[in-house]
């Protein structure tokens, strides 16, 4: 079975078990670093926040041995967990006064999403970009957001300044940070216990570890992480939703870490999370990230 047809056979068997009022339709979209995806958008009628639930995985479920029928099932409970029950109308969203508290950034990468910021307004850090979303709703699962558009300045009638100067203030009262060794953040991931190894690397995110790599923004927090480590050290875009921290004096050198990056990038890291494709270095008595 193709990809193509694994998507509209899904389709069908969730469509086949939800309840009435619910629309289910294949939604396609271009997603960061100009990724396509596709996935099973739900509509629920009453409310026009509609997730959408990507499907790659679940093809490599498939191709591993999973039935459609059982990743029906899984999408049926992870839509349970996920959807929103609250409507987010127009005349909310035209309202700067409603949004101006809900302003936060992403970090992207600018070479990758050249055609997206030609339509959004944004500021360059290093070879990334600040983009700017209007957060909805947050949860332990995720956020629904609304990536703020040019045309959106125009109808707020407010500077793109303003809007960068909210996006610094609210991302880290709204999204705060988490950093972590590398150990600990394994342990609860796989439910393990303790391994008694020295920690060596630590991971920088947001509590709900989605889009967290902005989180390198945070006034204070890269001069933090440099007097706990009481060194230099390099940061790795693992994604765009967390960071790895490595001391420069447990670091292999800054060719092996470049190579380390692209290589999880082109193996492990799905195109749309993917962030840059080198590590950066913090000097502690310059006080700023570095190429």
């Amino acid at each position: 079975m193709t990809y193509y047809q694994f998507i509209h056979e899904v389709e069908m068997k969730v469509k086949e078990r939800m309840e009435d009022g619910i629309s289910v339709f294949i939604h396609s979209t271009v997603k960061n670093n100009a990724a396509m995806r596709y996935g099973l958008t739900i509509a629920r009628k009453g409310t026009n926040i509609f997730p959408t639930i990507y499907l790659e995985e679940y093809y490599r479920q498939f191709k591993g041995g999973s039935s459609v029928e059982s990743i029906a099932s899984d999408i049926l409970r992870t839509y349970s967990t996920v959807h929103f029950q609250k409507p987010f109308s127009g005349e909310f969203i035209q309202d700067y006064q409603n949004i101006k508290g809900k302003i936060i950034y992403h970090l992207v990468n600018r070479k990758s999403n050249e055609d997206l910021l030609k339509e959004v307004p944004y500021e360059e850090y290093l070879d990334l970009a600040l983009v700017y979303y209007v957060l909805l709703e947050v949860s332990a699962y995720g956020m629904a957001s609304m990536m703020i558009q040019n045309d959106h300045l125009k109808m707020w009638n407010v500077p793109e300044e303003e809007i960068a100067r909210r996006a610094r203030a609210n991302t880290k009262r709204l999204l705060p940070y988490e950093f972590r060794t590398m150990y600990a953040l394994l342990e609860e991931l796989m439910d393990i216990e303790g391994t008694g190894r020295e920690d060596v690397m630590y991971v920088l995110s947001n509590q709900i570890r989605s889009h967290g790599a902005a989180a390198i923004l945070y006034e204070g927090r890269l001069a933090g992480i440099g007097e706990y480590l009481k060194e230099n050290y390099y940061v790795l875009p693992s994604s765009v939703h967390e960071v790895i921290i490595v001391p420069e004096s447990a670091s292999p050198g800054r060719s092996v870490l470049d190579r380390l990056v692209r290589e999880v990038n082109d193996t492990q890291v799905d195109q749309e999370d993917v962030l840059s494709d080198h590590a950066y270095y913090y000097d502690r008595r310059k006080g700023c990230l570095l190429l």
